[in-house]
């Protein structure tokens, strides 16, 4: 049994540059959640490419494997640049990516960014990806606390997204981990994860029953936060397995 729910809002802004979609393949899953940079008409446009590549490529491609999800990441941004170049828009066509892949043995996923991806296993926070970020480089070095990453002065500069070229892989691909029961996903943007902590996270998953009514609980927490303080677009897709 898998179910899912997926929201995208614009918060205070005047333009959605976030993207989110999925794509089914018999028993195969495939989760796409992208937060486009470089203003509109660029970073929508990106956000929007990179998934619609991938969900495209799943209908006739996709299985859950590490090999898949390099493929998922290599594909669209070969797809991407291309964009680019076409429409001589490269400064302003960049975009953080979120690929969640499941069936019913297994899930795995990769990203890039600071779009994050939220592992819960039982109800409880098992781990969430690292953001190639500014903030998240300081906390490796020591010089800053996690907490401090949400408040930071260089929180949305990126050291790694997809339409910039590169000489190897810039994103990242997790272990796969064997379908048990009881696991929940959150894909979110970091207009979402900015106004919603990990406890409260996990404290509304353990009250509701459904992705949606998760979903619901955790918007009303960032509108209530975010609300007048120039809220970014805020998206995220809840996955139940």
């Amino acid at each position: 049994m898998l179910s899912y729910d997926i929201l995208s809002n614009p918060g205070e802004r005047e333009y959605n540059e976030d993207y989110t979609g999925v794509q089914k393949r018999g028993d195969a899953y495939c989760f796409v959640l992208a937060d486009g940079l470089g203003g509109h008409g660029g970073g929508d446009e990106a956000s929007r490419l990179v998934c619609e590549c991938i969900r495209s490529d799943f209908v006739a491609n996709g299985e859950v494997t590490g090999v898949y999800l390099e493929r998922c990441f290599e594909l669209s941004q070969q797809r991407l640049l291309e964009e680019q170049i076409r429409q001589r828009r490269k400064a302003e066509m960049k975009t953080t990516l979120t690929v969640l892949l499941a069936d019913s043995d297994r899930i795995q996923w990769g990203h890039i960014g600071d779009s994050r991806i939220y592992y819960f296993q039982d109800k409880k926070l098992k781990l969430r990806t690292l953001d190639h970020s500014v903030p998240q480089m300081l906390v490796a070095a020591g010089r800053i606390k996690e907490k401090q990453i949400r408040r930071h002065a260089d929180r949305s500069r990126l050291l790694r997204v997809m339409g910039v070229e590169w000489d190897e892989p810039q994103y990242e691909i997790a272990e796969p981990v064997k379908r048990m029961g009881g696991e929940a996903f959150l894909l979110c943007t970091d207009g979402f994860w900015e106004w919603i902590e990990e406890r409260p996270m996990q404290k509304l998953l353990k009250k509701a029953g459904t992705p949606k009514e998760w979903l619901m609980g955790m918007e009303t927490a960032v509108k209530k936060h975010g609300c007048g303080k120039q809220m970014d677009n805020y998206s995220a897709v809840a996955v139940f397995l």
